[in-house]
């Protein structure tokens, strides 16, 4: 395992991440557990979850993958040998049934990370993460942001402040982003700047082959501000393997499962999936691992969020973190992009 270690903190994490959000639902319990004791065993000691895991959210559901890993941390006693990240949801009207505001107040925030560390069986997590931002922004690759009737009013200061609090009560360690853009990623640091409240550590963002635009604006905030990118969808739920190009049945498979998942789905996304499987096979790498290679490498990349449903995906995706791509290789990648840049936004 290649390790590095979380900007402006000296805890040391791999350059793989673990991430659980199948626990719960394509995943049993047993199947968590037995995900968590190989990956701390090959060398990844760095876990990713969230209070709405698993994927996709619903009632009967919510938590399950923070029970999973908390019944495992009473079971091994191997807390203390993980970087734990977890994160609270942030407003969406159908999430009503987690708390009775689906926002970051004070109140929120201690519910929900109260009861995040209940489920996890833990007295605190390592980075305590803001899943998306209140405000509306054009995440989750929405286009053509329109400000005009947002009625967010610029409460940045108040949540850091909530935080700063648990860092204190030593419930949480660090704070961290995710789906967040280049203006909030500077908002919350000017905070840090002016009013010595906490910074912002890590911003956990989606980053594939299918998927570039981080590197459009929020590469050079996070490069000059120090701040790392923990990168999710690295196998754009595993379009990036290969296994849907070739027309065979996936029945078990999160596309087939959950089809409302459309965002690696698109005719772009199928050709620029070929193409870069194509580059693979000329230079005789294993394609998923070529996928998440090129990712792992990237500067501005503190740890790469795998996620698997079976051992042998695990192991494969592990695996990636011995292959370094060639400069020709990535020429080859780049003149792919430059042919059909993020089909999957």
């Amino acid at each position: 395992m290649k390790y590095t270690t979380i900007p402006n903190t000296d805890i040391k994490v791999s350059k793989i991440n673990l991430g659980t959000m199948t626990f719960g639902q394509q995943n049993t319990e047993a199947e968590g557990h037995a995900q968590m004791d190989y990956a701390l065993e090959r060398g990844v000691n760095f876990f990713d979850t969230a209070e709405m895991y698993s994927i996709p959210a619903s009632k009967e559901t919510y938590g399950s993958t923070e029970k999973i890993i908390g019944t495992w941390f009473k079971k091994s006693g191997k807390r203390e040998d993980v970087v734990l990240a977890t994160k609270i949801a942030g407003p969406n009207d159908n999430f009503g049934y987690m708390r009775e505001k689906i926002d970051f107040s004070p109140a929120s925030l201690k519910y929900a990370l109260d009861h995040s560390l209940q489920r996890l069986q833990t007295d605190y997590v390592d980075i305590y993460q803001l899943h998306w931002p209140e405000r509306k922004t054009n995440c989750f690759g929405q286009r053509g942001l329109k400000l005009q009737d947002d009625a967010w009013e610029d409460n940045i200061h108040e949540v850091l402040q909530t935080l700063d609090g648990f860092i204190k009560e030593g419930k949480i360690k660090h704070v961290g982003l995710s789906n967040e853009n280049p203006w909030g990623i500077m908002r919350f640091l000017e905070e840090n700047k002016y009013n010595n409240l906490p910074r912002v550590k890590t911003i956990q963002n989606p980053y594939s082959l299918l998927n570039r635009l981080f590197e459009n604006a929020s590469v050079e905030v996070c490069m000059r501000e120090n701040v790392g990118l923990l990168a999710y969808s690295p196998m754009a739920f595993g379009v990036l393997s290969g296994k849907f190009l070739s027309g065979e049945k996936h029945p078990n498979s999160r596309l087939n499962l959950f089809p409302q998942y459309t965002r690696y789905s698109s005719e772009q996304s199928t050709k620029a999936a070929r193409m870069y499987q194509e580059i693979a096979n000329k230079h005789g790498l294993n394609f998923a691992q070529m996928s998440l290679a090129f990712v792992n490498q990237q500067p501005f990349v503190t740890s790469t969020i795998i996620g698997a449903t079976t051992m042998e995906q695990l192991k494969e995706n592990i695996d990636s973190i011995n292959i370094t791509l060639s400069d020709e290789v990535i020429a080859d990648i780049n003149a792919v992009h430059a042919i059909i840049p993020d089909p999957a936004p």
